[in-house]
């Protein structure tokens, strides 16, 4: 399913990425010059390693719970709840328990 066939359609975000045992699963829904959004599935241990990016990201848990590392401090964000990781400060993913995410990156 491209970015093409999804405009103007309702969706229902958990149930367009699926959780695979032990990985990390994403996928892109749209990718633009100005950003992307992209969904991910992680199972129960997984996570994504610190890293910077040079543009703001907002994190939105579509489902279970988060453990969401910015700049040396835990917070924890559940089902429904958003939170920005701002451009150039470290951050990581990490899944105390199975969750799927959605992922929206704005570049400057």
């Amino acid at each position: 399913m491209n970015s093409e066939n999804l405009t103007s359609k309702a969706m229902n975000l958990a149930g367009m990425v699926e959780y695979q045992e032990g990985a990390v699963v994403s996928k892109q829904i749209i990718k633009k010059d100005a950003g992307n959004i992209t969904l991910f599935a992680f199972d129960k241990g997984e996570g994504l390693s610190e890293h910077t990016a040079p543009y703001d990201a907002a994190v939105l848990v579509v489902e279970g719970k988060a453990q969401i590392v910015i700049s040396g401090v835990t917070h924890t964000v559940g089902a429904g709840e958003l939170i920005i990781m701002p451009a150039d400060k470290p951050h990581a993913v990490k899944a105390p328990e199975k969750f799927k995410m959605m992922l929206v990156m704005i570049k400057s």
